[in-house]
């Protein structure tokens, strides 16, 4: 694996980074929440991140396709070819309207249904992650930009520490009750899948569905650093699937 991603993957990165930075500038005002016709939340943080987004992977990659959740939300998008970014500027939205830390900014870049890079950033809790596929994952420190290589982890002797969806309780660890259970962890958004990237995690089940933008970044990440993404029959988990939507799925670090 390389030492360093590559100058398109940093480029992700910095992109997510820069929207984080406009994300926390609406942190701790009076939202102004909208329903969208599935009734799930937008906020003016999460169209001002997309519109950052689409601004600059429109330089970066002009002619790479881009499906965004705000922008699927206000019309339906064709199926977009091989190649495409899968963009969520606020996962977690409850949790950021909340007043909550674990909300995250995520893109993604597809090549043949595989997500091959994804950065995905944490800005109230300050931290950044980048991968690629078949180089490695890193962490990006606030002060400076210095790159920290992370690794999926082996569960521990004493049993796994399993993520959970904080909207779905601890149901979903049950999933596992035959492997040693440590600890069950409640923690929003996409966050879930870089917690495992670094080593500080083991499982995250999800027997519900996603969407497709809710997941690309983070099985990149967890994927470079070697963990995995299956679906819940335990075939590969890839994308540009009907709707952008998935299945249920089990992301974990190391076997």
């Amino acid at each position: 694996m390389s030492e360093l991603p590559s100058v398109f993957a940093s480029a992700l990165a910095e992109i997510a980074q820069d929207a984080a930075k406009l994300v926390l500038q609406y942190s701790g005002k009076a939202a102004q929440v909208r329903r969208k016709s599935d009734a799930s939340p937008v906020t003016a943080a999460d169209e001002a991140a997309e519109a950052l987004i689409l601004s600059r992977l429109n330089v970066l990659a002009p002619d790479v396709p881009v499906i965004a959740e705000e922008q699927m939300a206000r019309q339906a998008v064709d199926t977009p070819g091989r190649r495409f970014f899968l963009v969520d500027p606020l996962d977690g939205t409850e949790d950021f309207i909340s007043g909550g830390e674990e909300f995250t900014v995520n893109i993604a870049l597809i090549d043949g249904g595989v997500a091959v890079c994804g950065a995905l950033t944490a800005p109230a809790r300050h931290r950044a992650f980048v991968g690629e596929k078949g180089k490695g994952a890193w962490e990006i420190s606030e002060a400076g930009g210095a790159l920290r290589t992370i690794r999926a982890r082996r569960p521990p002797a004493d049993g796994m520490t399993v993520l959970v969806s904080r909207n779905h309780g601890t149901s979903e660890a049950q999933l596992y009750a035959g492997e040693p259970i440590a600890r069950v962890q409640p923690m929003s958004s996409s966050l879930k899948f870089a917690i495992l990237a670094a080593g500080e995690a083991d499982l995250y089940p999800r027997p519900g569905p996603t969407m497709e933008w809710d997941t690309a970044a983070g099985q990149a990440i967890l994927e470079a650093a070697g963990g995995q993404v299956l679906s819940a029959s335990g075939k590969m988990f890839r994308y540009g699937k009907p709707g952008f939507r998935n299945g249920g799925f089990i992301a974990r670090g190391l076997n």
